[in-house]
Order: C-alpha cells, then structure tokens, then sequence
C-alpha cells in the first residue's frame, strides 16, 4: 500500500501527557495487520472477555477485503481482474463496485489525478509488486505504460442481478492501493456497529474514522504528523466528529534512483513521480474511503491547484508545503471546523 501517515493519540487537553482515568469505562484496543500495514481497533464500553471474538471476526474481514483488492495475490478478485485479457464484463462484488465507482467519481472530480489505472506506471517506478527499476525508466517506457492507462477505459456496470467491471482496452490494470485502506476502515466500522459497538476508533494504515467518545467519556482525537522523519512529532489535532480522515504523504515512502529521491505519488498526467513541493495532504470526509480517494489527488495536483480544488467542492483539507528549509500549511474553512490545534514549531 502507498504511505499514509497518521498517529492516534488519547490526548484530551494540548499539553497533557496521558488520559485522565478517573471517570474511564471498560476498554480494548485490537491491533494486526493486513494489506502491508497495520490496523487498529479502539472500543470503549466493551469488556476483555469479547476480545478474541473481536479479534476474529475482524481478521477475517480484513483477509476477506485483502483477498478482493489486492494486486500482490495473484487469486485475489482485482488481480483476476487485471490478468484477464478481454473486454467482456467481470463479475464483482456490491463492494467492489462501490469502490470503483467513488474512485472514477474522485478521478473525474480531479481531472484525472487520482487514477486507479496507473497500476503499469506504479509497477514501472518499482512501487507494485515488481521491483525497483536499476536506471530511471526511458521515455519509451513510460509512454508504453501510460498508454495503457485511462479511467474513461473503466466502468461499472450496475443492475439488479449484480455488478460488474468492464474494461474496453484490454491490458488495463487497475490499482487499488490509493483507496483499499479507507475502504477497509469503513468495513471495520461497519463491523463493530453491527457487534452492538456504538463508541469506537478505527484505523488501516494512514485512513481512521470514529464514532462516539473514548473511555474517558471523551471525543475521539486524532493528531496528523509532522512531515518528518521524528516519531510522535505532531502537526496538528483534530476532533473527528464521526467522520473519516485519510493522509497522503510524499515524505517517506520514497527510494534514490539516479541521484533522485522518487517519489511513489504518481502523476497520470507525466507518467513521473511528483516533484512539486506538496509534502502532506490530509481529508476529512463522511468516509474514509472518499476521505482515502480525495487526498491522493490532491498531493497530485500540488499545492495551488489543491487550493483551488478543495474551496470549490467545499472539502476539508490540511496541506502542508516545503518552503525553504521548513514548511507551510493551508487548511480550507471546512477544516478549521474539525482544528482543535496547530503546533506551529518545527
């Protein structure tokens, strides 16, 4: 999966270390992993004695999503997809075609910077399951995989007997990596709420939404990183009001390549890796899977032109920017109704 880069933290009030447990209920933090990354689960109000239950139940669900998304499994539902070499529809599940469709909804809405189709030129730059290229990969070769790119080659075909995915090119290769951990972190909420589980926190990689209050009777906080490589260095805290966040980050998932620090955020539109300096792109959103979709558009269009998209669709977005030997950011007015603080030191 690409980098996400958000830490969780039980802080209630800036500058105090810890949580106050004088009025604490019964709590369970679930953790594993899935998908290349970690997932972690926060209940409040629930007791030990429902952890192993917990635990499985969201394993599997988990594994289950894994094994239709990803593109490292070869049996997996979206590789079968991409294997298959014809033009006729494939049958998916409701899910799958939930994604797809909020995926070619967020490309269109972006001009095409978030493409799911860019899967030739992920695995070109060394970011799929192939490895990283020796030499920075020639004009020809990345024009080759750009031309078997392009969400208007994708549909979703919606109708009462089911759904399918059609392709009209048939080398196409869709890439899922972009949404599958806000997809995942919506399954998971979804499973906790039908457990009767209405206070909660959950997160695959860099993509959380919460509900309710902590075991402390607490909003759930959330606080975004600092574009660095330091631990635990905190940009900002936001209360999440039942909604979903999602960060994409240029600043670590990154290799050297000819001298060059390549980024894994591809640009469609050049077939490179960003180069602009947009570091940090963080969403709110009702989802974390829309949440998951927007903010990897927005670290492909760069700062200015993320501005300018975020005010017109009335997102709520943080952007965090290079300047010099620091950084700036951005938030757009939607945002600053979830901001409970900004450190503003470096």
């Amino acid at each position: 999966m690409r980098f996400k880069n958000i830490l969780l933290t039980c802080l209630v009030v800036v500058g105090v270390s810890g949580c106050d447990q004088s009025a604490s209920r019964a709590s369970l933090v679930l953790e594993g992993k899935t998908m290349g990354t970690v997932w972690r689960v926060s209940v409040a109000g629930v007791d030990e004695q429902r952890k192993a239950a917990l635990q499985q139940a969201i394993q599997q669900q988990l594994d289950h999503d894994d094994g239709e998304l990803s593109t490292w499994k070869a049996d997996s539902v979206l590789s079968r997809f991409n294997q298959y070499q014809g033009t006729d529809p494939q049958p998916v599940s409701a899910d799958m075609a939930d994604i797809v469709t909020e995926a070619l909804r967020i490309g269109q809405k972006t001009a095409g910077a978030m493409d799911i189709t860019v899967g030739p030129l992920v695995n070109l730059w060394g970011f799929g399951p192939t490895k990283q290229p020796a030499h920075t990969p020639s004009d020809a070769a990345i024009a080759a995989a750009k031309a078997l790119t392009g969400l208007q080659h994708l549909r979703v075909i919606q109708a009462v007997n089911g759904q399918w995915l059609q392709k009209d090119l048939p080398g196409l290769y869709v890439d899922l990596s972009t949404m599958g951990e806000g997809y995942a972190t919506d399954h998971l909420a979804r499973l906790v709420e039908q457990q009767g589980i209405t206070d909660y926190l959950v997160s695959v990689g860099g993509a959380v939404l919460s509900r309710g209050h902590n075991a402390q009777n607490q909003p759930w906080r959330v606080a975004i990183q600092k574009p660095t490589d330091r631990e635990n260095a905190v940009e900002a805290r936001v209360d999440l009001q039942g909604h979903g966040i999602s960060t994409s980050g240029s600043y670590r998932n990154y290799y050297e390549l000819d001298g060059k620090r390549i980024s894994h955020v591809i640009d469609p539109s050049t077939g490179r890796p960003i180069e602009h300096k947009l570091v940090s792109a963080t969403v709110i959103a009702t989802t974390a899977l829309e949440a998951d979709g927007w903010d990897t558009g927005l670290m492909v269009l760069g700062t200015e032109r993320a501005k300018a998209l975020a005010l017109k669709e009335h997102l709520a977005v943080y952007l965090i920017t290079k300047q010099g030997d620091g950084f700036t950011h951005w938030m757009s007015p939607q945002f600053k109704s979830f901001l409970i603080s900004v450190d503003d030191h470096p």
